[in-house]
Parts: C-alpha cells; structure tokens; sequence
C-alpha cells in the first residue's frame, strides 16, 4: 500500500474519478490539500480565484455545462459559507458538484471553543443542503470516502456533496488503499404495465403534449423519437432548453406552448418540476390528464399526477416510443405551426431585449452556449433565445441566483475552451463577482461577458413602482465606469448603446479570442416587462 498524507489521498480519488481540475481558494485548513495540488500539477490543474463564491460558482457552470462532476476547494466556515447560494444552486439544477472544505484541528471538532473558522457544526449543515456529506476522519478514509461521495453525487438524480477534513489530517500520512470508482446505483427500471398504459393514452389522446426540464437535457435523442412518432409538441423552459432544437417544427418554448395550452388533453413530463403549467399557466384545461417520468421517487408524492413513473427520463422514452403508435395528424401539425409562428411575432413586442437577444444569437455560433443571469435580457432568453442543441443554455434556475452569471460563465469556458461562451449579466448581478475578471485574464479564460446597464435592479424597481405607487426602495444603483474598470484588469471592452453595435461587438470579442467585456447602455423605463410570456396567470 502506498504511503500518502491525507490530500495526496483525496488527490488521488478526485485524479481516478476522472477530475482533471479542482477551482479552489486556500487557507490554513487547507494547507496539507493544496501541497498535494501542487505536487499533482502535471496531472491535476488548479484554478484559483479572488473569492470563494466565484471557486464554486465556476465548478457549476462546469458540471452544468458537460454533465460531468466537478469539484472545488475552500476552507471552513466562512468560506464554505460564502459558496454555499452556489451548493443551494446545484442542488436546484441536480448539478455534480462537489465542495472539498477544511475542518478545526481533530481534537477540537465539536467542543465549540472557536477555534478560526470554526461553525457550530459545519457537517449538519452541509447535509441539510446537499445530497450528501460526509467527513473523512484520517487518511486511510480517504479513498473510500472518496469513491462513495462520487457514487452518490452521479446516482440517479444528480446534486451537490461534500467532504470534509480536519486541518491536522491533511499532512497526515499513512498506508492508503486506493480506490477505484463504485459502481453507480442502478437506475429504477421503467415499470412495462405502466409505460403500456401510458402508450395506450398517449395512442388515445388527441392532442398530447411533452414537456422536459434539466432531468432530460441526456435524453435529447430519445425525446425527440418520441415526438416524431406520435407528431407531439416539446415544450421546455430553462432547464430543458436545447433538448430539441427550437428550429425543429416540434421544438416550442413556454409561449407557444401556452397557446396550445387550452386544448392539451395529456401532458407527457419527462425530468421536470412542471412549474409553469401547473402554477404559472392559470386553470388546468378541462378533462386534462398529466403523466410525469422522473429519476427521483420522491417526486410522485411532491406533485400528484394522473400517472408517475419513476425511471431515467431516456430510458421511459425509449420504452414508450416503442409501444406508441405512429400518427400523421396534419391539422395537428399545422395548429403547432400556427403557435410557433404567432409566437415569434408576439415575442417581438418585448423591446429592447429582443434585439438584444437577436444580435447575440446572430453572433454566437450554433454550438455557442449562453450564460443568463437574473436580469432583463437573461429572462427574456427562456423563450425568446433559439437554442440548437443540450447545455447550450447554463441557468440557475429556479434558484434564480443573482450574481451567479459571470462566474457560472467561467467554469462553462474552462469546461468548453475551444467554444464561444457568452455571459448575460445585469450591472447589479456582475458587480457581485466582477473582481474576478482578474481570475480571467490569470487563468486565459476567454469569456465574452454582456453587462447590460440600466443603474439599477431593474425588475426589483419596476416592481416596486407599479405596486407602490410609483416609489422605489433600494433599488437604484450608482456603477463605476465599466470601461476603466474593465481597463483595470487588463480587459478589452466595448460600450454600445443598440442592437446593431451589440452584435458587432459580440463578433469582435469572439474573435478576439480573450476575456472581453461589452457595456450595453439601457433604461429600465424604455423596457418591455418579460413576465406575460413566462407567467401569464400571474399578470
């Protein structure tokens, strides 16, 4: 058995589960793990950046944007805690992320004597925010310990762990047994007498709907056999954007989807929390009747449906697209047409972000991914930005995350170096994480990020001022210059006041190949509310 001190230890289980970089920020807790980084460089890449925020935001956008896991490193306390809005993140979008954190030295864990960085018990709060958590106790734990937090974090319906270990045990050596990858946890098998009944229905129904969300961005191929077959449309919105191309006839987004609402008689959900048309879309259409397939058994009790399955959302749609039975309604087709083409009209009313939107996706190639944040233009492209293919949309959410764009948007171009990645960000969400344009410009990651300027918290504001009597509270902001800022670290920058010079600005900053930032100039008055076309009940 090798000897390896603790880190060397969790190096090695990270370097056999396929992690090739670890987006970290040390401390003292954490002295011992980052030795081993180092001495793991030629097989290990670490990437260190100005806040602790920004290390887990940036393992997000990279296991969002591959479905693959990524990990981060922080020390205790105050640094796990400042990254845990991006663990609660994850754990929304089902994520495989996994925090590598520090602990107070062995003999001090839980006697609550403050020691630096200490918590009342960091343990029993990481569990209540993540699929799992544990704490490797001495090196030998190490691998095993290891293996079983990436077994549980890519089972069945992905999320968040953790894993965390005390400052003495880091430097601590002893004879490890490595640790090869568990096995994961088998997926549920689609149960036949149900997947026959849902056929049957689907074989009945004269105007059957399929819904997917995040659960389903691995079953593209899959959904889209299904929908062909039996002439179905696909509805999605954030999380399932891209899992058929919006270009397809079949591929809608949530306003064209809200007009063929009204005669659904079967909603198909594959991988989905269904939010929008059970509590956003008003009354249920009468004689409706839903079916949902998701990983998690849990679900079935969280929502009640007509009929739950429980399976991995390409297996169910496997299984059904073989029983169901071919249909060529052309009257169908045509009625989904007519949604697709209304709806490309309609949206064009929401100005200036349309154009906006128009300009970067003219800009972006087809495989280019966009990064939304909660700003104007970010909630206009859950429908109104033309996706082609899975994650080529990262989101926080329902989490609805400020401030996560631009550092998601980081780990998204580590993950795809070679693809044109643009961030959406607002003037209040960037400046959440905008001193790390300095972990950019260190590290060559050359994202084009989109700062649109409007001084304020644009929707907070409108909100306010249509609800109280036209007062505001909070919500205007004062913004440094954003070009002398971005000058500061070495960035080149644009500032463009509309469409045309966007889409200008956004060609050039992708062809500059180097961490970009463009300025949009913006009034919050001048802007088209987005919410009739996401939540239309609501008003």
């Amino acid at each position: 058995m090798p000897r390896m001190t603790g880190g060397e230890a969790i190096v090695d289980g990270l370097i056999r589960h396929g992690i090739d970089t670890v987006f970290g920020l040390p401390g003292v807790q954490l002295y011992g793990l980052f030795d081993a980084f180092a001495r793991n460089a030629n097989r290990l890449r670490l990437i260190n950046a100005r806040h602790e925020q920004t290390t887990a935001y940036m393992a997000l956008g990279y296991a969002c944007a591959t479905g693959k896991p990524a990990a981060y490193a922080v020390v205790p306390g105050p640094g796990v805690l400042n990254t845990t809005a991006a663990l609660a993140t994850a754990w929304g979008v089902n994520a495989p992320v996994m925090c590598i954190t520090g602990q107070v030295p062995s003999t001090m864990i839980g006697r609550l004597r403050g020691q630096l960085h200490e918590l009342p018990d960091q343990l029993a709060t990481l569990r209540t925010l993540l699929k799992h958590a544990d704490r490797i106790e001495d090196p030998t734990e190490a691998p095993t310990k290891v293996a079983r937090a990436f077994q549980e974090m890519m089972s069945g319906r992905r999320g968040p762990v953790s894993l965390e270990m005390a400052l003495d045990q880091l430097p601590a050596t002893a004879e490890v047994t490595p640790q090869d990858p568990l096995p994961l946890h088998p997926n549920p098998v689609p149960d036949p007498e149900k997947i026959a009944r849902l056929a049957k229905m689907m074989n009945e129904a004269r105007a059957p709907m399929i819904w997917v969300g995040g659960g389903a961005q691995d079953a593209s191929a899959e959904i889209l056999a299904l929908a062909e077959k039996t002439g179905a449309p696909v509805v999605s919105f954030r999380g399932g954007r891209g899992i058929v191309d919006d270009r397809h006839p079949l591929g809608l987004t949530i306003p064209a989807g809200y007009l063929l609402w009204p005669e659904t008689d079967l909603l198909v959900a594959f991988g989905t929390r269904l939010d929008v048309p059970t509590a956003r879309w008003g009354e249920m259409p009468a004689g409706v009747t839903i079916a949902r397939i998701d990983i998690d058994a849990a679900e079935r009790r969280r929502l009640q449906v007509d009929l739950g399955i429980t399976a991995d959302s390409a297996d169910a749609a496997r299984a059904l697209t073989e029983q169901v039975l071919p249909r060529h309604d052309t009257a169908r087709a045509a009625r989904i047409a007519k949604a697709k083409a209304d709806t490309a009209v309609s949206i064009q009313s929401v100005q200036p972000q349309m154009s906006y939107i128009e300009a970067i996706r003219d800009a972006l190639p087809e495989d280019g991914i966009l990064c939304d944040e909660m700003t104007q233009v970010g909630y206009v492209s859950w429908f109104g930005f033309p996706f082609h293919q899975p994650r080529t949309l990262v989101t926080s959410g329902f989490s609805g995350t400020l401030g996560a764009g631009f550092p998601t948007a980081l780990g998204v171009k580590v993950a795809w170096p070679d693809r044109a990645v643009v961030a959406v960000s607002g003037d209040g969400g960037f400046l959440f994480g905008g001193s790390d344009l300095a972990t950019a410009v260190k590290h060559g990651i050359n994202l084009v990020t989109v700062v649109f300027n409007n001084s304020a918290y644009g929707n907070v504001m409108r909100d306010q001022k249509r609800m109280f009597d036209g007062r505001d509270s909070g919500s205007a902001l004062t913004n440094p210059d954003f070009q002398t800022y971005a000058k500061a670290f070495g960035v080149r920058s644009w500032r463009v006041t509309d469409a045309g010079r966007l889409k200008t600005a956004v060609t050039e900053a992708l062809a500059a190949n180097a961490p970009c930032l463009i300025e949009v100039m913006t009034d919050i008055s001048k802007e088209t509310a987005p919410w009739a076309f996401i939540a239309p009940a609501r008003g």
